[in-house]
């Protein structure tokens, strides 16, 4: 069973940076895609970008030029690096995890523009 958990939340003004952590445990596959994925009040959960065990990377629209995802496959752990935040990036962010198994989410963590 894997587990994963997210850290780096927080509140931000527009126009700053924030760096979403999130590491899974438990009995992970080498072959996997890990990505973020997030959830606004009162709409339904998007993808924001997501990286597979092998590199490559999809990101949604709206994040393009302004997140970056990247991952430490020896800790297979996942980071989000969020710049020039807007205040439509507010959220509660969620990772997930995918091998061949049931994907597995996290609990999410608050992203929250306090301009």
């Amino acid at each position: 069973q894997v587990q994963v958990v997210e850290s780096g939340g927080g509140l931000v003004q527009a126009g700053g940076s924030l760096r979403l952590s999130c590491a899974a445990s438990g009995s992970w596959s080498t072959i996997n895609t890990m990505g973020w994925y997030r959830q606004a009040p009162g709409r339904q959960r998007e993808l924001v970008a997501t990286q597979t065990s092998g590199g490559t990377t999809n990101y949604a629209d709206s994040v393009k030029g302004r997140f970056t995802i990247s991952r430490d496959n020896a800790k297979n752990t996942v980071y989000l690096q969020m710049n020039s935040l807007k205040p439509e990036d507010t959220a509660v962010y969620y990772c997930r995890y995918t091998d061949s198994r049931n994907p597995v989410w996290g609990q999410g963590t608050h992203v929250t523009d306090s301009s």
